[in-house]
Order: structure tokens, then C-alpha cells, then sequence
């Protein structure tokens, strides 16, 4: 992380949300631990790895304004297993975006496989490119700020951290089952 400096945090950053088998759960822990070693500033970590995740959000957003379901999924089922992304990740992420609607977008940044790929639905669906911006860099910014943490003040103990990531998965379903549950209330139950 110290070789590769903050513009290399904001690439890997890029391409963890372009292609998804780059992780940023090793990515911002990594450079959070850099930083816990004096090498670089946290916020600086922070800051870079916000950035290349919000740049390539944006890119995949206006890709999505410009492309059509039918030539997606054909790009997809042609070219996707360069990217190891699958249709039925695409169409994850579309029905996410569908059911749940622009908040998905927050959430997603956190949710790997679904953080590279909701920005291009919430492009086709044509969000409000401001608001997508917005949710997208909140989610963004806990994200990357959770990590870099992680690895800040736990990254010599290999095992404490393992036990972390393992229960943030569990943390992140959690919080949809609550948020899916508020909706399916609001929409059977105070419509009558």
C-alpha cells in the first residue's frame, strides 16, 4: 500500500467497483493498516478510496443511462466472464433496484457484487444523477471509512479481523430483512 500510495487505493478502488473479484474488503483494510503504520494518513485513505469507488459509480451510472436491458444482458452472457460478472447478477441488482428503489443505492455500496453493479439500473432508471451521487457517496464514505478502521486499529490480529468481516455480511442482511420488512408494512398493511 505504501508503494502503491493513495492513487493506487483510488484505482483498486475503481476496479473493485468495475470488476468485481478486486475485493475492498482487502483493499481499505490493507490501507488502513498502512496508515496505522505511519506510512500514509487515514483520511487520506479515506479520501482515496471514496473517490476511485464514486468515480467508477458514476461511470457505470452513465454507461446505464445509455444502454438498453436486452444489449446489457447480451454484453453480459458475451463478455462477462472476462469481468466474472454473470447475468444473474445483473439481474440481481436490477431487481434490488426495482424493488427497492433509489435507497437501494446506499445500501448497495456496501454489498459486494451488488455495489458494482446498481449504479448502472439506477442510470438505466434514470435517477436523478445528483441524488445517485448523494446516497452513492454516503454509502460509499461508511464503507470505505468502516474498513480503512478495521485495518487501522486490528490489523496485526489476523483472527480478530476474520471474526469482523464474517459478522459485517450478517450486519448488512440484517439491515435489509428491517428495511424490506418497514416496506412490505408500509405497502399491505397501511394502505387499508
Amino acid at each position: 500500500m505504501e508503494q502503491l500510495g493513495y492513487f493506487g487505493i483510488a484505482l483498486l478502488m475503481f476496479l473493485d467497483n468495475v470488476f468485481p473479484p478486486v475485493p475492498s474488503e482487502i483493499i481499505m483494510p490493507s490501507a488502513g493498516f498502512a496508515a496505522s503504520q505511519g506510512q500514509l494518513s487515514f483520511i487520506g485513505v479515506i479520501v482515496a478510496g471514496s473517490l476511485g469507488s464514486l468515480i467508477a459509480a458514476a461511470a457505470l451510472y452513465w454507461i446505464g443511462r445509455k444502454i438498453s436491458h436486452e444489449a446489457l444482458f447480451n454484453w453480459v452472457d458475451r463478455y462477462g466472464k472476462y469481468l466474472f460478472i454473470k447475468s444473474g447478477d445483473v439481474k440481481k441488482a436490477l431487481d434490488w433496484f426495482e424493488h427497492y428503489g433509489h435507497r437501494v443505492v446506499f445500501f448497495g455500496r456496501m454489498v459486494p457484487a451488488v455495489r458494482s453493479l446498481i449504479s448502472i439500473p439506477a442510470g438505466m432508471s434514470r435517477m436523478p444523477f445528483w441524488k445517485f451521487m448523494s446516497y452513492s457517496a454516503l454509502g460509499t464514505i461508511i464503507w470505505t471509512t468502516f474498513l480503512a478502521y478495521v485495518g487501522f486499529y486490528f490489523g496485526n490480529n489476523t483472527e480478530l479481523m476474520q471474526q469482523i468481516f464474517s459478522r459485517v455480511g450478517y450486519v448488512i442482511i440484517a439491515i435489509c430483512i428491517i428495511l424490506s420488512s418497514i416496506w412490505l408494512y408500509k405497502k399491505f398493511y397501511q394502505t387499508k
